[in-house]
């Protein structure tokens, strides 16, 4: 049957405004750059020359596994910490970074429902990058450093008195340390000492000593508060700043701020405040611009690699203009993922809203789209925790990595190393990205899409997925489905997307609809690598082939089977929990709606109702579409 022009007309505007409700409505946001560029960071300071004998004396021994600080006689506790830390990294030294989470007291103000989110959200965080980072660990309880800046007036400058570059006088207004806005307990800090006489001994303790915090490489301090950034800042989730750092360099303290209401249930998702977490925590631990400049390169060839180097300035342009990272592990991933032998392949770096020569401390989102790294993070099911960002982190200098743990980034597999640029993404050169507006299915087949861009993408379009809706492995959404009827759609655990234009010969009357390709949700099973079966509705398992098409019995149309995007990363799959997921992990999408747009909206959708139910009293066959919502009576 074919509808008459005017009954096409409406029900394409209800499927339209209905699919029109269910995009995202507003762009991520991560703010580290700009925060952390306005945080002070303490360096501990270098053991003083009065060591400078005994570190001689060790220096033959820093090279070797067995060496212990403690083995010197005549240094202090403190100097012992610090002459550990200045250590080279060696196959023996290193062990899982024990990462400790410390709140405030003026956090604790959450009710025990969100504690608990919060608790069980850091906890699967600092476990999963306790896997991933081995370091030199901290000898004794960590403690952090204070300020000389600010509790000292002055310091002995002349380089030939005892007490040079020691404080000579108190800073009477010192009251405290903070780490943006975390005021840090004495007990967590080192003692300082004034040295009133430029060549005595003698000294006036100004702080005493703290206890530190035992067991502890890196004092993570997580404040959870609606600040002014949150509320300036309202598609914002989280901010964070390391603000100390070893004498080696390696941050060793930081803050992550979660916005007070990230915790509320309206709003939350296990899963996006996990990868908030480690987005944030990656961030402190090195991988931010302000830290670039400080990695070292512990590569060195010499008997049990016997010492460091400063890396020098990491990152340049490459021959388009485009800034990258050129370290040994980035470069190697890049070329790797995307099947190049280039040179040039450095770890590209965002440039949106950057200056000319300056850098980022996010990875370019046109090539490296789903990195727990990019500056917007989609759908908790895409972020992937990936190599290009494992192997930045292995080029701190700071940390073994596991390297065999990064999760499969599936975006630009293989595509050669003009992936991604803005003068390639347009041409219809590569299956990831996409033209128009039409809807298809996300890269990952997990969802249905609609070919999107965004400021990030610079003009680059991709298939994002729908708010709600798009996820084919839940079953629930078949049942919500108007589609499922006439297209053969099944949702569920092993369902994935797939472009397609079947349509049930027992629904010819769709055939006027379903002219074009778009997204559908099938059931599959792997047959081997890259290989594997379809399943539609009331049909038997078919094979698909990788890069070709397939026809389904009782069906008219095709199926278009994906190439080296099913059936070849095992931890590609959806979320075995449940657990329902938000567009963002650093940032909130706005929900925000101008009245007029809310009123429109439902006027419509009510009108578009009416108009249909008229057509069911006029027309023999049956449409299944959505209840219309409470609220429109109230309009």
């Amino acid at each position: 049957m074919v509808l008459p022009p005017s009954q096409r007309l409406w029900v394409g505007m209800l499927v339209v405004i209905a699919v029109m409700m269910e995009f995202p409505s507003a762009l991520q946001k991560c703010i580290f750059d700009d925060v952390q560029a306005q945080a002070r960071v303490v360096r501990a300071a270098p053991v003083h020359p009065d060591e400078a004998e005994l570190i001689s004396r060790a220096g033959q021994q820093l090279g070797h596994p067995g060496w212990r600080a403690s083995s010197l006689p005549g240094l202090s506790e403190r100097e012992r910490r610090g002459l550990s830390e200045m250590a080279p990294p060696t196959p023996d030294s290193l062990q899982p970074i024990r990462i400790r989470s410390w709140t405030p007291r003026e956090s604790n103000s959450l009710s025990e429902a969100e504690k608990e989110r919060l608790h069980a959200a850091v906890e699967e965080a600092v476990r999963m990058v306790s896997s991933l980072l081995s370091v030199n660990r901290v000898r004794g309880p960590l403690l952090l450093s204070r300020d000389i800046n600010k509790y000292c007036k002055f310091l002995w400058k002349n380089s030939s008195t005892v007490n040079y570059n020691r404080c000579g006088r108190a800073n009477n207004n010192y009251r405290s340390e903070t780490c943006l806005d975390v005021t840090i307990p004495d007990d967590h800090l080192a003692g300082c000492d004034i040295y009133t006489e430029a060549d005595s001994p003698r000294r006036t303790e100004l702080r005493p000593e703290g206890a530190g915090v035992p067991d502890t490489d890196f004092l993570l301090y997580l404040h959870v508060q609606a600040t002014d950034k949150c509320r300036a800042e309202p598609n914002v989730l989280a901010y964070a700043v390391h603000c100390q750092t070893d004498a080696r360099g390696r941050p060793v303290a930081g803050v992550v701020v979660i916005c007070r209401d990230r915790l509320t249930a309206a709003t939350y998702s296990h899963r996006a405040t996990l990868q908030t977490v480690i987005h944030e925590l990656f961030h402190t631990l090195g991988f931010s611009k302000h830290l670039f400049h400080t990695w070292t390169d512990c590569s060195s060839t010499s008997p049990a690699g016997a010492g460091c180097s400063p890396r020098g300035k990491v990152t340049h342009h490459d021959g388009s203009g485009q800034m990258r990272i050129y370290t040994p592990s980035v470069i190697s991933a890049l070329q790797k993922h995307l099947a190049s032998p280039d040179p040039e392949l450095g770890g590209p770096l965002e440039n949106l809203d950057v200056p000319q020569g300056r850098v980022s401390s996010h990875w370019e989102s046109r090539v490296l789209q789903g990195s727990i790294m990019a500056a917007v993070l989609g759908d908790s099911t895409t972020v992937r925790i990936d190599p290009a960002t494992l192997a930045a982190l292995q080029d701190t200098g700071w940390y073994a990595v596991n390297l065999s743990r990064a999760q499969s980034l599936v975006w630009g597999d293989g595509e050669g190393a003009m992936f991604g640029s803005l003068s390639t993404c347009q041409d219809k050169s590569s299956s990831f990205f996409c033209t128009g507006s039409g809807f298809g299915c996300h890269y990952l087949h997990l969802h249905k899409g609609e070919c999107q861009t965004d400021q990030y993408l610079e003009g680059c379009r991709l298939y994002k997925p729908l708010m709600n809706g798009s996820e084919c492995w839940k079953e629930e959404n078949g049942r919500k489905s108007a589609e499922e009827d006439w297209s053969g759609e099944i949702f569920g655990f092993d369902s994935r997307c797939f472009f397609s234009s079947l349509t049930s010969q027992n629904h010819s009357e769709f055939l006027w609809f379903n002219s074009s390709v778009g997204g559908r949700c099938y059931r599959h099973r792997c047959a081997g690598p890259n290989r594997y079966q379809i399943q539609v509705s009331g049909s038997e398992w078919v094979d698909c082939p990788a890069g070709g098409t397939t026809q389904i019995k009782g069906y008219q149309g095709l199926v278009s089977c994906p190439d080296r995007r099913l059936c070849l990363h095992a931890d590609v799959t959806p979320p075995s929990d449940g657990v329902s997921t938000f567009p963002a992990t650093i940032t909130r999408p706005s929900t925000d709606v101008t009245v007029a747009t809310a009123l429109g909206i439902a006027a419509a959708v009510c009108l578009l109702a009416a108009v249909i139910m008229s057509y069911r009293k006029c027309c023999p066959c049956r449409v299944r579409i959505h209840s219309a919502p409470d609220h429109c009576s109230q309009v």
